[in-house]
């Protein structure tokens, strides 16, 4: 056997030595908004950790799982110490900071971590797992090196609403697939899930007070294939959670500092409920399941008292559910074509004195008082309402919260009412898009419409923002629909990587945003994705497909000069 020096020996071991003390490149996705990097590092196994007695019992408890992580992956157990330790990891209160805030130090000695809620001293965990190796993400011992870059950061987000909507109601996701997106969320820093509960093609909650949304609402016969509005596969197909499960799924979210946010979509979008109960409508039926994607004329009946006491009904069990401050009331695409022709609705409209005027018609009219009412009730339970554009047509009380999607402008036009305003334009935030122009080659997206990673990127929200209108804007929120996805990973491959260019978007001050520091940042947020064995598009790195259908993208130029539009579909959607 051949024998080396012992100065050679020694050569060896200094150099993996000092090899194991490289820190990862601080590559945190979203950017910290204050950061300064220093020199050394501090060595994470063994450390203690010491938490002041007086940080909250949920946060204390947050940051001792990531105590035992640490000692996990680590392989060397991390003492907990009462109080602040010396030389490891503290975490203390600090009331002089703000929501969300958090302020880390990293020396050589040890890291200091103060917050004065919950989710800062989460997003502080968050922030030094990212400046760990990705196998901190792991469940078993791991190489490192596990050592932190010196640095000070100062950090809290631009918005206090960072948002993503699942809609499960077009396809199904299960329990654990949502608490998959959550942690996605999570790792991205946002703070709603949009959970979008009913619809036209399934109702997926629960109730007790009305059985036949379960029995019969929240299954549809079959299910459209492609864009075929007259194909569908014959298949029966839904499902719903059950209330105990939604209260799961909310007490999951909440210690990720997700506050989950229900929508029941009214007037429009409720053929799944008029199917149960077909009085709810206007025509008394028949009605079916919808198969088919798209927008039905069939909408809730605004002439019945039973109406709102089937909402009313429905938002009690809701709220009973759901803590959030918020309830989503949907109010977009309804067609007002069965309250023209329905004499219950011509009555209400007379009762009330609605008429045509300022360019809005009375039925949009009754919308508003459909609005109103609704309003008016989560207001008498202490909840607030957010609905789509759609809501500002006509007159809308105040105290409602805009949700903008058909592009910026009612955002826009709702700041400068004095509403608040959330902004979701499909142009720059609907991941049901294609993540690029190769359409052959990607699964089966919405409208043949591409939004790649850098059209999200580049969105600025106060753009066309009224001066002044600068605390109307409390969010942004990116919308996954599902009309084309029906697997966990195609569902993946569409919110990843482009749900990380949305965080920056929610989090960062705009001077912050850099794409080309973000593009160099994916590298270590792919090797997370690839720890959690995650599905994401690859599209950035050169590749285009869901896994098993994966081809190198096609070089600029032929995107160029070929007319995509006209390439038939790969045959494996």
């Amino acid at each position: 056997m051949k024998r080396f020096p012992a100065v050679a020996l020694l050569a060896v071991s200094v150099a993996l030595s000092c090899a194991k003390t490289e820190p990862v490149p601080f590559s945190v996705i979203p950017q910290p908004n204050q950061v300064t990097l220093g020199e050394g590092v501090f060595k994470v196994p063994g450390a203690a950790f010491g938490t002041d007695e007086a940080i909250p019992q949920d946060a204390a408890a947050m940051i001792d799982e990531f105590r035992v992580r640490i000692g996990t992956v680590t392989g060397k157990e991390s003492p907990a110490v009462a109080g602040t330790a010396e030389k490891g990891f503290s975490f203390i209160l600090n009331k002089d900071l703000g929501a969300e805030e958090y302020a880390l130090k990293v020396t050589p000695e040890g890291v200091k971590v103060e917050a004065a809620d919950y989710n800062g001293f989460l997003y502080a965990v968050q922030t030094l797992m990212q400046m760990l190796p990705s196998a901190v993400y792991g469940d078993k011992k791991a190489s490192g090196p596990w050592v932190l870059q010196c640095a000070e950061i100062l950090d809290k987000p631009r918005f206090g609403y960072r948002g993503i909507l699942l809609d499960c109601c077009r396809h199904f996701w299960t329990v654990e697939e949502t608490k998959r997106v959550i942690d996605i969320m999570s790792i991205n820093k946002l703070n709603r899930l949009h959970w979008h509960l009913t619809e036209d093609q399934g109702w997926r909650i629960e109730s007790k007070k009305y059985p036949k949304l379960n029995e019969i609402g929240s299954w549809r016969e079959a299910t459209q294939v492609g864009y075929d509005h007259n194909a569908f596969d014959g298949v029966r197909y839904g499902g719903y959670y059950t209330q105990d499960q939604l209260r799961e799924v909310v007490a999951y979210a909440a210690k990720k500092g997700i506050t989950v946010i229900p929508e029941v979509d009214l007037p429009g979008h409720m053929v799944a409920a008029v199917s149960s109960y077909p009085e709810l409508g206007c025509t008394g039926g028949p009605y079916e399941v919808r198969k088919s994607w798209g927008i039905s004329k069939d909408i809730l009946c605004a002439g019945k008292e039973s109406t709102f006491k089937f909402l009313e009904d429905i938002m009690d069990e809701l709220l009973d559910i759901f803590p959030s401050e918020y309830i989503n009331i949907g109010g977009d695409e309804a067609p007002k074509d069965r309250w023209k022709e329905c004499p219950l609705c011509q009555k209400k409209i007379r009762q009330l004195g609605l008429k045509d005027r300022d360019g809005h018609t009375k039925e949009q009219f009754l919308q508003n008082y459909v609005t109103k009412r609704m309003q008016d009730y989560l207001a008498s339970k202490g909840r607030k309402i957010i609905g789509w554009d759609e809501i500002l047509e006509g007159e809308l009380a105040p105290g409602a919260t805009v949700m903008s999607w058909r592009g910026t402008k009612g955002g826009i036009t709702a700041a400068g009412k004095g509403f608040d305003v959330i902004m979701s334009p499909n142009i720059y935030l609907y991941l049901d898009y294609y993540n690029s122009k190769e359409f052959d080659r990607e699964p089966l997206g919405i409208g043949r419409r591409a939004l790649p990673i850098e059209d999200v990127y580049a969105y600025e929200p106060m753009d066309g923002m009224p001066e002044g209108s600068d605390a109307h804007l409390i969010g942004v929120q990116a919308n996954l629909w599902t009309e084309f996805i029906s697997t966990p990973e195609h569902l993946e491959y569409n919110l990843l990587p482009r749900m990380s260019a949305a965080s920056e978007i929610q989090w960062c001050n705009a001077g912050n945003k850099d794409f080309d520091r973000f593009r160099a940042s994916m590298e270590h947020m792919r090797r997370i994705y690839d720890q959690l064995g995650l599905t994401y598009c690859k599209y950035m790195w050169g590749t285009v497909g869901l896994p098993g259908h994966e081809q190198p993208a096609r070089p600029k130029e032929a995107l160029d000069t070929i007319n995509l539009r006209t390439i038939e579909k790969a045959t494996y959607e």
